[in-house]
């Protein structure tokens, strides 16, 4: 395969910069290297076509060097137009995978290069958002055929896939990589907390210490937000539609309230519910001057754009990944990147040492659907807990940490319903 002259990046000159890059990471991910290394001794994909659309970014690339370890063919492209780094794009490239991505293509570029991707008919996929999914359901159903399955990434992405399933149209399985409590419980929390603060400090160069933060919705995502806001030294507004998350956030220490009273209050925003229209025309028409507005979903709809130009008089760049809105009476709001993923498209995303645990899910996750698709039928699947705890496992050992096993009479105190 010839993945220079089949390729679409913006500059292979840029190459270097980007091995360096994967390099870095791959040094701080050892769950996903101790896996690459069984890999090359089992070969698990090996004649089999893998599509890839993630975040393109290093630890994103290293995944797919992981894959293409196993004998796999890869083809990868984005999943969000401003998360793409070119010199990794190209870095790819050269170690023989087939990219279709650049950073901020035009709307119908990015639709293309999903399409391509899809067009080297895959056998696997591994997906961010449900882009490819819904794309082999809908307009591309000619590709459907030598899918076995795949694996999802997202909270977005499983909300589509479930919505397939419950309606009949689900054509193959899909593990829940998302649901699994490696991921969840670390990349959404803990990865999320921090990169979202990380891709809002380096882009504003402000305090956040004595701020408001209003965080609109309270996942698991949006606890790790709200816990480094805390940490920063914000006061922090929760504001939520759930009655159980809603009380939980208070219980947390934060205040909780709707956001038409929050929008009042807060000095940053950032959404991450994975909604449309959670921040709308009500609420930026009684916001402070000043205001900063984030997201942390997946999809550039949470903070309602069309309305927020709709209510301005003027906007302008003011700063890279920076959007001044000018509301009439001279108020002033400021949009980040775009409204998109605020964490990856003016940031690095997660720190390495998070998403080792997250892609040794994708790439085990990916390895059990290509065992068992046959057997597992049209469904969307749960992550098997033993592969769960394994990384867990792996990740414990490369930490050097220890902890304790259960004696045999333990475990048979734990099975037996008579005490004894």
């Amino acid at each position: 395969m010839n993945t220079a002259a089949d390729s679409i990046v913006k500059d292979m000159s840029l190459a270097h910069g980007g091995h360096l890059k994967i390099d870095w990471v791959k040094a701080h991910m050892p769950v996903l290297n101790r896996i690459r290394e069984r890999f090359e001794a089992e070969k698990p994909f090996a004649g089999l076509k893998v599509a890839i659309s993630l975040h393109l970014e290093a630890k994103t690339a290293y995944l797919a060097k992981v894959v293409q370890a196993g004998g796999a063919e890869v083809t990868i492209t984005g999943s969000n137009p401003l998360s793409t780094q070119d010199d990794v794009c190209a870095a790819l490239v050269e170690d023989g995978i087939r990219v279709f991505a650049k950073y901020n293509p035009s709307p119908e570029e990015y639709k293309s290069h999903l399409i391509k991707t899809l067009e080297t008919r895959p056998d696997l996929i591994i997906d961010d958002g449900g882009d490819l999914v819904t794309i082999l359901h809908s307009e591309r159903r000619d590709l459907l055929a030598q899918v076995r399955g795949g694996a999802e990434e997202t909270t977005t992405g499983i909300l589509r896939l479930k919505a397939l399933e419950k309606e009949g149209k689900l054509e193959f399985p899909m593990m829940a990589v998302n649901d699994a409590y490696c991921k969840y419980l670390f990349d959404n929390r803990y990865g999320t907390g921090q990169s979202v603060w990380d891709g809002i400090n380096r882009t504003t160069n402000l305090v956040v210490a004595g701020k408001t933060v209003v965080v609109t919705g309270y996942g698991w995502c949006g606890k790790g937000v709200a816990m480094r806001a805390k940490g920063l030294g914000a006061k922090v507004i929760v504001t939520e539609i759930d009655a159980i998350k809603a009380v939980e956030a208070y219980m947390d220490g934060f205040e909780v309230m709707p956001m038409s009273e929050a929008a009042k209050h807060g000095d940053y925003f950032v959404t991450v519910t994975g909604n449309r229209d959670v921040i709308r025309k009500e609420h930026f028409e009684v916001m402070k001057d000043g205001a900063i507005l984030s997201n942390a979903g997946h999809f550039d709809v949470e903070v309602n754009k069309v309305e927020l130009e709709a209510l301005s008089t003027a906007k302008r760049v003011v700063r890279k990944d920076i959007e001044e809105y000018t509301l009439a009476g001279g108020r002033k709001l400021y949009l980040l990147a775009e409204g998109r993923l605020v964490n990856l498209a003016a940031g690095d995303g997660h720190p390495a040492e998070i998403m080792d645990m997250t892609f040794a899910l994708q790439a085990v996750g990916l390895e059990y659907i290509n065992k068992n698709y046959q057997s597992i039928g049209k469904q969307v699947l749960n992550m098997p807990y033993e592969l769960d705890e394994m990384v867990a496992r792996y990740k414990l050992e490369a930490l050097g940490i220890s902890i304790d096993k259960l004696t045999a009479k333990q475990k048979d105190y734990l099975d037996s319903w008579v005490e004894s």
